[in-house]
């Protein structure tokens, strides 16, 4: 008898809001690798607000059409393996798709380290970890006294950005939904201040928690908690834009902020656009950086772990809702 592999597919494209109705639970026979490739067990898979985004069209990846396994990276054990370059036993990130079991070409696998906990491999030393890194030093080029703010400062990326930035001597305000997670900006991670975007006018909070101008802005949402940063900056501040998770799902705004470029213009802003690849070179070197603040206690590292391959769908909608304090991921073996 043939294993089972069970997966998730995106049964319909959302022409609004996600929701676990868009998903369908099926199973198939668990696949066999060929030449060259590889088997693997499916162990945490990681959401991301990109997730949604892929639905939308091509990104830096394909498109996802109905009736495909619903796309993710994830966290996964080798099985068998059709290539010398791995072997049973080893840990991988890879592009796996939601489902238990997944056979790749072994040149898309990048192999990891066993440590405790494993959930690490997926948040800090994982996409979002070196995405905040890089995201912020690289892009954003933060200067000792200057005014970080950094939006979904409670997310998996911005409770890290946050967090890099105190560590170089900037003064950060994060922008959050909720006053728990205002709380927690503040008294866990050690944020100077935060702004509930849920209470009030956020584009006159930010003015009063950076009574100088926002020197750094770290963009995660887009929409008008970017707005309300943008008219916030200071002369030569630099955005490092990384996602705009507000407008990942339901209905795109139709026109974003007036006076934009005259505003870029005369503040000499700039604005850099990036993915965590861009930066590949670079990643032995950040993870070293990352792995001394993590043991030393530096750099505190939140996760949002569920159980159950069932329950991704309803997870990365809670996600898009801003449900999760940071990293989210899905446990599956």
């Amino acid at each position: 008898m043939t294993q089972g592999n069970q997966q998730i597919v995106l049964a319909e494209i959302p022409q609004g809001k996600l929701s676990p109705e868009h998903f369908r639970a099926v199973e198939a026979d668990r696949p066999v690798p060929q030449d060259g490739e590889v088997l693997v067990r499916i162990l945490y898979v990681s959401l991301d607000a990109a997730n949604r985004a892929w639905m939308q069209g091509a990104t830096y990846r394909s498109a996802l059409k109905a009736g495909d396994v619903m796309a993710g990276g994830a966290l996964a054990e080798v099985v068998e393996s059709r290539s010398p370059a791995f072997m049973a036993g080893d840990l991988v990130f890879a592009d796996t798709g939601w489902q238990t079991y997944a056979t790749l070409p072994a040149r898309r696998l990048a192999r990891l380290p066993r440590l405790d906990p494993l959930t690490h491999l997926l948040s800090v030393y994982g996409v979002a970890g070196l995405t905040a890194y890089f995201g912020l030093l690289e892009c954003g080029r933060p200067k000792p006294g200057e005014t970080v703010v950094v939006s979904a400062a409670a997310g998996s990326v911005g409770s890290i950005v946050g967090q890099i930035a105190r560590l170089k001597g900037c003064r950060v305000v994060g922008i959050a939904g909720g006053a728990g997670k205002a709380d927690l900006l503040t008294s866990e991670l050690g944020f100077d201040a935060a702004v509930d975007y849920k209470v009030g006018d956020t584009r006159r909070a930010l003015r009063a928690a950076c009574p100088d101008g926002i020197d750094v802005y770290f963009d995660n949402v887009g929409g008008e908690i970017f707005e309300a940063c943008l008219f916030n900056m200071a002369n030569h501040g630099r955005i490092a834009c990384c996602g705009a998770v507000s407008q990942y799902d339901g209905v795109a705004p139709k026109a974003g902020p007036r006076g934009v470029p005259g505003l870029i213009v005369t503040k000499r802003l700039r604005l850099r656009g990036f993915i965590v690849s861009d930066f590949d070179d670079q990643r032995a070197a950040a993870l070293e950086q990352l792995t001394s603040w993590v043991e030393s206690g530096q750099l505190k590292v939140r996760e949002d772990v569920i159980d159950g391959l069932e329950n991704l769908p309803a997870a990365l909608v809670g996600l898009l809702a801003g449900e999760n304090i940071g990293k989210r991921m899905v446990k599956v073996g």
